[in-house]
């Protein structure tokens, strides 16, 4: 049943009023839909400081919203590699000295479809320690600001979370067993869910003002299979991006830009397009099956992750002591 919240067009930018005044901290903002959602609040008068891997892209990204937006439209990013925990922990540490407010943090960077299994420095299936490890860790050293600022957290999941195991592999988590390049994709992108479901449950039980929201792009015209993908992956997706089953990376950026923003959505939700197949068309409230919100399977990952990354997250509840 199509989600009718905001319309026939769905969410759109249309609904933004200013964000002067307003600081968004986004991981992976240096291309597609992670640069998108920078632009988008950018013009809307925010500050966004990005978080990305690479700083020869970065600078060409501030250059080209620079230009686009005017010299000084304030914008920045702090050098991190999510698939290194010390890397991390030095850009966390960073955004605490230099960002005094955070009104959102988007998670937005991902990689997919590693043809071979490959283990990070941290001695992690690259695809879970990028994008679920690094990101448990992130939001756990700078969620104090976040906290300060009543500010929220976006998950950017994929719908993949429905195409591998539905469930955490605890038995296994690098797959050195069963490694398959989707299937392992699918299995982080539902681990991010989880980690986002079960904060909100924490963060509700400690009486805590921050948010925590899911979203996913739909099928966007962005350059994750392009960058980690193998060669048939690759050419599946040039192929795939010609049709209309797949829309614009500024498209795939309004679902996370409106749950940065947007007031009086659900936090127990998974937001996106909500046109064919979910892939793409109005964005608003989608489908969410309940094995991504399965509580004892949630609270055994969390467990697993506070070991893994070495951080345990404190949530003493605001009357306590």
């Amino acid at each position: 049943m199509a989600d009718t919240t905001f319309g026939p067009n769905g969410w759109t930018p249309e609904r933004l009023g200013s964000l002067i005044g307003k600081t968004y901290v986004l991981t992976g903002a240096n291309s597609g839909a992670g640069f998108e959602a920078s632009r988008i609040l950018l013009s809307k008068g925010a500050k966004v400081v990005m978080l990305n891997r690479s700083p020869d892209k970065s600078v060409d990204a501030i250059a080209k919203l620079k230009e686009e937006l005017g010299a000084d439209t304030d914008v920045s990013f702090v050098c991190m590699d999510l698939a290194r925990l010390d890397s991390v922990r030095a850009a966390a540490a960073k955004i605490l000295q230099t960002v005094p407010q955070i009104d959102a943090l988007i998670c937005n960077a991902a990689i997919a479809q590693v043809p071979n299994q490959q283990l990070t420095v941290d001695g992690f299936e690259s695809q879970l320690g990028t994008n679920h490890y690094g990101h448990f860790l992130l939001c756990g050293l700078i969620y104090e600001r976040i906290e300060q600022s009543k500010g929220r957290i976006v998950v950017v999941s994929s719908l993949g979370y429905k195409m591998g195991l539905k469930t955490i592999q605890f038995d296994d988590m690098n797959w050195d067993k069963n490694y398959h390049q989707n299937k392992t994709y699918c299995h982080s992108k539902l681990a991010q869910m989880m980690f986002a479901y079960e904060l909100q449950d924490r963060l509700d039980a400690a009486g805590k003002e921050v948010e925590v929201y899911v979203c996913h792009p739909g099928s966007s015209k962005t350059s994750l299979i392009t960058t980690s993908g193998n060669a048939m992956s690759r050419l599946a997706f040039r192929i795939m991006s010609l049709s209309p089953l797949v829309q614009s990376a500024e498209k795939g950026a309004y679902p996370e830009v409106m749950c940065a923003t947007e007031d009086g959505l659900e936090e127990r939700a998974f937001y996106g397009p909500t046109g064919f197949m979910e892939m793409v068309g109005p964005v608003g409230k989608g489908t969410l099956q309940p094995y991504a919100y399965e509580k004892n399977v949630m609270q055994r990952l969390w467990k697993l992750s506070e070991k893994e990354v070495g951080f345990e997250w404190s949530l003493s509840t605001d009357d306590g002591p």
